[in-house]
């Protein structure tokens, strides 16, 4: 199982939603962080932003990964959520983004943080399945797809 899927729980991925800005987008997230997992959708959104404000965290290709520390949050968190039209982003490509892997981490997460960061835009460079994601229309599959995803393995 790789490093995202052992944090995304299937009621973590939505499809088709409507969120006409990146402000929008992180208020959904919020929303979803707070009635599947208790967490104040404030809190999520508020950290979500200031991460935000350091850079986009907008990859190209019409996918981002926005990600916050939470205080008091013992494990990372993770949820997919595919707009049903795509948002301006400020990505490196200007293109704007339909795909969104949040990523919500411990306050004090160090190493384990980045790996996860790591391997999710490595799962994003993988143009067939980015492209397959960004289109899926069942969360189901689109959960589906990303689990049966493995990374690849350095020999080094």
């Amino acid at each position: 199982m790789n490093r995202l899927a052992a944090i995304l729980p299937a009621g973590n991925v939505l499809v088709n939603v409507d969120a006409s800005s990146k402000k929008r987008a992180f208020e959904q997230a919020g929303l979803l962080f707070e009635n599947q997992h208790a967490i104040a959708r404030a809190t999520v959104s508020d950290n979500l932003f200031a991460r935000e404000r350091l850079g986009s965290t907008g990859l190209g290709h019409g996918v981002a990964i926005p990600h916050g520390r939470i205080k008091g949050l013992k494990n990372p968190l993770a949820a997919v959520i595919r707009l049903a039209q795509p948002i301006a982003f400020e990505a490196p490509d200007d293109e704007a983004v339909s795909l969104l892997i949040f990523l919500l981490v411990p306050e004090a997460a160090t190493q384990r943080h980045l790996e996860i960061l790591s391997e999710i835009a490595e799962l994003l460079s993988d143009r067939d399945l980015r492209e397959r994601l960004k289109v899926e229309t069942d969360p189901a599959r689109l959960h589906e797809m990303i689990s049966r995803w493995e990374p690849m393995r350095s020999v080094a």
